[in-house]
């Protein structure tokens, strides 16, 4: 599929379902008690090492935005849907959202000290992950953050409807940790830690911390746990 196809379907989609699946997910993080607790620690960790701005990319409504603002970090939203931008100014008023696409982030070099995208690496089809994450890797500070959240399997679906019964055309591509681990690894991250889980977020999810490394390939410390 080529970039613009997939990116034009994949903002028509969401745009269509906004406002359904903000409701849907507006109060899920108190349901999944392991996510809010790697929040947490993403937010303990980021001010640990002298805090800064936080990117939540493909913010959707905003839920994450929030909740880590909770938490004490500065964080701001971007999202490709300019209906689910508009949807998370309006859940959310006062916090920063804008519309953007993971694939050409418009941010300055390493101005971030973390970065987040919870669920939305999983529209990027495999082709266009070592971009994305070479763009992560630019406007991450060294030492910064990353933090992703995806489904766990293997292949492709293409998604035709949504929330609220909205026509969609989506695919969704599941990875298996490893993979997602030998990318960053290669995209010059650092993997600290991972854990995969079943929770209202995903019938089998992972979640992935990473740091940037100032430069230079190889993987340490890649730990591994499941719950």
């Amino acid at each position: 599929m080529e970039m613009e196809g997939w990116l034009a379907d994949t903002r028509a989609s969401y745009d269509a379902v906004a406002a359904d699946y903000a409701a849907q997910v507006r109060d899920l993080l108190s349901e999944t008690p392991y996510e809010r607790s790697a929040l947490a620690l993403f937010a303990e960790l980021v001010l640990a090492s002298g805090g800064g701005q936080v990117a939540d990319v493909g913010c959707g409504p905003g839920r994450i935005t929030a909740h880590l603002r909770g938490l004490g970090v500065d964080a701001f939203g971007i999202d490709l849907s300019p209906g689910m931008v508009e949807t998370a100014r309006r859940e959310h008023p006062g916090l920063r959202f804008e519309v953007g696409s993971m694939t050409e982030l418009d941010l300055p070099a390493a101005s971030l000290a973390g970065l987040v995208a919870w669920y939305s690496l999983i529209h990027i089809p495999d082709q266009g992950i070592g971009p994305v994450l070479a763009h992560f890797r630019r406007v991450v500070r060294p030492g910064g953050l990353v933090l992703l959240g995806f489904h766990v399997g293997d292949g492709s679906r293409l998604t035709t409807r949504g929330y609220g019964g909205h026509p969609m055309k989506v695919l969704v591509h599941r990875r298996q940790p490893a993979q997602v681990a030998a990318r960053l690894d290669g995209a010059g991250f650092t993997v600290e830690a991972h854990m995969t889980l079943t929770s209202a977020e995903s019938s089998l999810g992972a979640i992935v911390f990473a740091r940037r490394r100032p430069d230079g390939p190889g993987t340490e410390g890649f730990l591994s746990r499941s719950t």
